[in-house]
């Protein structure tokens, strides 16, 4: 193996006493490779320097990326539990309102009555809301 050079002028003065005894041409073509290696290094180099950088950025956006997504899985499961319990409330206030039309139905007060309040399911505008109890502020 040779011993590392210490400049490039030592360099050249070491490549023309080791080429001395060789033909111009061949001396020409050896120096030649060893440059064009020297660049192709060189250039390896950079690229693998410039794709490390690009890791980099992917992997910091890929960090964002994930972040939203846990965020984003985070509101949903809260959304849904919000919603099974919006469900739950109209569940249960439509059995009231059933037991509460079935009452009056058996008592007999709706006899001849044409109030539409006394039958809220009969109602001819049946999408109207129903008002909360304020149980729950969005």
């Amino acid at each position: 193996m040779l011993p590392l050079r210490q400049s490039a002028s030592s360099s050249a003065s070491d490549d023309d006493q080791r080429y001395a005894g060789m033909d111009e041409k061949k001396r020409k073509r050896m120096i030649s490779n060893r440059e064009s290696a020297r660049r192709s290094r060189m250039k390896k180099q950079k690229l693998l320097q410039d794709l490390t950088g690009e890791v980099s950025k992917l992997q910091s956006a890929n960090k964002n990326i994930v972040s939203k997504i846990d965020e984003t899985t985070e509101r949903y499961a809260i959304c849904a539990a919000q919603n099974n319990v919006l469900r739950a409330q109209a569940m249960e206030l439509t059995d009231r309102l059933r037991y509460l039309n079935d009452v009056i139905d058996s008592t007999g007060l709706a006899a001849g009555v044409a109030d539409p309040l006394l039958k809220p399911l009969q109602n001819p505008c049946p999408m109207q809301p129903i008002a909360s109890s304020g149980l729950f502020k969005f």
